[in-house]
């Protein structure tokens, strides 16, 4: 399936950035980490950003890069000889989905080791967006190829969280990078319990490796351990020295697995290695999922109990 582009407003003219620019800079971001506010909007399947309002803009979404991002720092280093980037791509466009479930936990899959990109990641469930294909539509799709669900229509909502400027390799000292990517992260909420979906996965063992369901009180600490720090070496007080995941063995069965809390917070490394942990991106997206879920605990404490969202809540089409 063919990438979606990525497209920018500047200067009120539409233009495709070139795979080897940063388009949080080309959207003004300064030195800070982020998150910068970006306005966007989404028609067949390609990602329209600008650093201010537009006809046909449905959301205001934060946007942010990791502090190492290699197209930030690129400008700023010499390039190997012979050693060039693609310049005849643009900046793909990917999905991906922290599905919540109703008691307030989010699924995370493990990428398998023989992933020529991000192996052995934990990342939530998502990839390309084809050219012709709804955002919440390849998401789902991505979704249901991953780990076999397929949400009941009418038993879910949904809301873009954030946008993630994402590259691989992840920095320059791990060789010049080969993908680039905005991705966007969508929360789909089920009205079904961690329970009830977690006895309908099915994972595509040639992606997925184990999968797991994190609380907020874990997912906060894993979004703490910031990238470009140490990897913890003591766990904050009251997290649990392990987390439950259901991992595939070489058999492609089933088992539980006690994974130790410290493989969730283990940073990017400076060089390559396949070590485990979670995605930058994806602590990125917890960040923000602990943000909603707290807004909405307040809401429901000032509102009462608030009705469910119809099923294309945040589309803003």
């Amino acid at each position: 399936m063919a990438a979606a582009r990525v497209l920018l407003l500047l200067s009120g003219r539409a233009e495709s950035p070139s795979f080897a620019q940063s388009v949080c800079g080309l959207l003004g971001a300064g030195p800070g980490l982020g998150p910068w506010p970006t306005h966007c909007g989404l028609k067949r399947g390609r990602l329209v950003l600008s650093d201010g309002p537009f006809p046909g803009s449905s959301a205001r979404l934060p946007l942010q890069r990791p502090p190492f991002c290699p197209f930030a720092a690129l400008d700023q280093q010499l390039r190997t000889p012979g050693a060039e980037l693609p310049s005849n791509r643009g900046v793909d466009l990917g999905v991906a989905v922290l599905l919540q479930s109703s008691d307030w936990s989010v699924l995370l899959t493990r990428r398998t080791r023989t992933l020529s990109v991000s192996p052995n990641l934990w990342v939530p469930p998502g990839g390309h967006v084809g050219l012709d294909e709804e955002l919440l539509d390849g998401g789902l799709r991505e979704l249901q190829e991953e780990t076999g669900l397929q949400l009941p229509h009418g038993q879910f909502s949904w809301v873009p969280l954030g946008l993630w400027e994402s590259a691989y390799p992840p920095r320059l000292s791990w060789g010049l990078p080969r993908y680039h990517h905005i991705v966007l992260y969508l929360l789909v909420v089920s009205w079904e319990s961690q329970q009830q979906l977690q006895a309908r996965i099915q994972p595509n063992p040639s992606e997925v490796s184990a999968f797991m369901w994190l609380g907020p009180e874990i997912a906060a600490a894993v979004a703490a351990a910031e990238d470009g720090t140490e990897t913890l070496t003591h766990l904050p007080r009251d997290l649990p020295p392990s987390v439950l995941t259901v991992e595939l063995g070489e058999d492609k069965r089933a088992r539980p697995l006690a994974l130790p809390t410290s493989t969730l917070l283990r940073t990017t490394p400076t060089t390559a290695e396949g070590n485990e942990r979670v995605s930058a991106g994806t602590k990125f997206a917890l960040r923000l999922w602990l943000q909603h879920l707290g807004r909405a605990c307040k809401q429901e404490r000032n509102l009462g109990p608030l009705p469910p969202l119809a099923p294309n809540q945040g589309s803003g089409e």
